[in-house]
């Protein structure tokens, strides 16, 4: 019986599984999502195509090199965002408590409900219904906190459940590989491999402050991690519609080259916002207000996405179209609404490796040192 009892739910190669679910000549066959050019990078593969090492966020031409029969789909962000909505409402419907994670990562807490029902039997309940209402496969770990149950559902994987019982969680994790804690990147598992660490169970036996001294505050965080320790809560979910940024002029303008500075700057900033909260846009909208107090405003329908650059091009198109009365402009704005969940790399379907490489770099620095740190030249203008 829990005490705390924390469910996740996955639902398995999500984007993969909804395009066999319109198509379903594609079951069984090596898929990628993703860029259709070889420049492009893989936003999801079926399982068919990783048993040849495709994984996301791989370069397209590598995972063509791996898999040279894949298919290569580019995406339906339009159809994920139906399926996705569809799910969470299957979810909030029964849910106590659940906290959305991403498009397709659920967190619920079911904590007191083994005296009524059974964590594990209402659990198993609620994914049959899922898969019986939508159609998709979707895996589930059940433990006592969000780090073992994640690790659960990977485990569990794929169209599966995990149950890791009270007091079991460190036994669970030992024989695990260190690259299974969530958030153990390439360069942590290079360093930790440096050290001799492959296994949690090794890595949970290192004292923190060799880890701190090796890793600094991150090493207290990975040594609580192996040792199964999260108290993070299931944050309530609540769908934020929209996110703006204005900027009120000192003193009225017609210099239109500082003004299309202003908007790429107040761009960026929102895209970075999405990307930090994984969310997505799929409408832009600009705004203008003359010196007369006069407003306008104009707005776009377009492919989910939280890149900079697609995003500043939507905007600055949008802001040609609507600047008619060539006047003093007193106050811009832009908006980014109609958001979903979504890492940001699964909306990047055309560009380069190269590309999302440096939005990572741009993003990591701005995260650690604020984002005003590192913009685009034009923006300083």
């Amino acid at each position: 019986m829990y005490d705390r009892a924390i469910l996740h739910m996955d639902l398995d190669s999500f984007f993969v599984s909804v395009e066999c679910l319109k198509n379903s000549a594609f079951k069984g066959k090596p898929l990628i999502i993703g860029g259709t050019s070889r420049r492009g990078v893989v936003a999801s593969c079926s399982y068919e195509a990783r048993r040849f090492g495709v994984h996301s966020a791989m370069p397209m031409k590598m995972a063509l090199n791996l898999c040279p029969d894949a298919l290569v789909l580019k995406g339906d962000m339009d159809s994920y965002s139906r399926y996705s909505q569809l799910v969470t409402d299957i979810v909030a419907e029964d849910a106590p408590l659940y906290e959305k994670a991403s498009i397709d990562e659920f967190y619920l807490d079911l904590s007191g409900m083994d005296k009524h029902f059974g964590c594990f039997k209402w659990s198993k309940e609620l994914r049959q219904k899922v898969i019986k209402e939508s159609g998709l496969p979707i895996s589930f770990g059940l433990s006592i906190n969000k780090l073992v149950s994640k690790i659960g559902t990977g485990e569990g994987k794929p169209n599966g459940a995990t149950m890791v019982d009270n007091g079991t969680e460190k036994a669970f994790l030992s024989p695990l590989a260190v690259k299974k804690i969530p958030g153990i990147g390439k360069e942590t598992y290079k360093k930790l491999s440096f050290m001799g660490v492959r296994k949690i169970h090794t890595l949970s036996k290192i004292p923190v402050r060799l880890l701190e001294n090796e890793f600094g505050k991150h090493g207290r965080k990975l040594w609580e991690k192996a040792n199964a320790i999260d108290k993070a809560p299931v944050v309530p979910y609540y769908e934020q519609k929209s996110m703006s940024k204005e900027r009120t002029f000192t003193d009225d303008t017609l210099n239109l080259s500082f003004i299309r500075n202003m908007l790429l700057k107040l761009s960026d900033s929102l895209a970075f916002e999405l990307r930090k909260m994984n969310k997505l846009t799929s409408c832009v909208t600009v705004k203008i207000r003359y010196a007369d107090f006069n407003t306008y405003t104009k707005q776009r329908r377009i492919f989910y996405s939280a890149n900079d650059k697609m995003l500043s091009r939507q905007v600055q198109e949008l802001f040609e179209v609507l600047y008619e009365r060539r006047q003093l402009i007193r106050l811009i704005g832009v908006k980014f609404s109609g958001l979903v969940n979504g890492n940001y790399q699964i909306s990047l379907f055309d560009d380069t490796a190269k590309e999302i490489s440096l939005l990572k770099e741009k993003d990591w620095i701005r995260k650690r040192f604020g984002n005003d740190k590192i913009m685009r030249a034009a923006c300083m203008g």
